[in-house]
């Protein structure tokens, strides 16, 4: 994995959140992991999907990083599998996936850093919106 440099998007966040932005975009606002990883193949032929949990430290990783929160599934939506965890962009997402979708390397508001490889103020990491249910 490359290292980040303080405040910017490594390239499989800057993937995840363009793809976020392309399914908010599209109506569906809140995405599941599996899901997200077939629309990343679909959209961008993403090879940076290679290890087993790349994708779900990535978006926890944005999710401290506040440009993604997260909830879980109500139980009546999930008929008789596991609860999904939904992820959405957050204000500061939405501009950060702006932001790299027009290859500009600007500060993301709110402080969050910087996008598409440019240095920046340093990241401030956000807690998690929720915890994980009990089983």
């Amino acid at each position: 994995m490359p290292r980040r440099k303080p405040g910017t998007l490594l390239p499989l966040e800057a993937e995840i959140v363009t793809a976020a932005l392309s399914l908010l975009r599209a109506g569906e606002p809140a995405f599941h992991g599996f899901g997200l990883a077939q629309t990343l193949r679909e959209q961008a032929g993403s090879r940076a999907l290679t290890a087993h949990g790349t994708l779900y430290k990535a978006l926890g990783r944005l999710e401290e990083l506040g440009l993604l929160r997260s909830r879980w599934e109500e139980a009546a939506a999930a008929e008789g599998r596991p609860r999904r965890r939904l992820y959405e962009l957050t204000e500061d997402g939405v501009a950060a996936a702006q932001r790299v979708a027009a290859g500009v390397a600007a500060p993301v508001s709110g402080g969050a850093g910087a996008v598409a490889g440019a240095p920046a103020a340093p990241v401030r990491a956000r807690s998690r919106t929720t915890p994980e249910p009990a089983a």
